[in-house]
């Protein structure tokens, strides 16, 4: 598993649908890339310049929305995965 350091988090992306709702299979070409995800690890947060520690909004297993062309993505097992700065998150969605 991925740690994260500072103030990032590592999302496990969720995959948009293969089809439309008219019925239209989409190639992996013509998907967007989506941009909803889980938190799957959270770093320690980021440190001050008094020393102090900020933690991060965000805790492991909350379903969050972020820029659509925001992080780096890292495949490990098989599994794509998201590692972004906690200000690349716009907002946790509350169901």
């Amino acid at each position: 598993m991925l740690k994260p350091l500072g103030s990032r988090i590592v999302v496990e992306r969720k995959e948009q649908e293969q089809t439309t709702k008219s019925g239209i299979v989409l190639t992996d070409t013509a998907k967007e890339k989506s941009n909803e995800g889980v938190v799957v690890a959270v770093g320690p947060g980021r440190t001050l310049d008094n020393g102090q520690r900020l933690e991060i909004e965000v805790n492991v297993g909350d379903r969050v929305v972020y820029d659509q062309y925001a992080g780096i993505e890292i495949k490990r097992d098989d599994t794509k995965y998201l590692v972004l700065n906690e200000e690349e998150v716009l907002a946790i969605i509350e169901e």
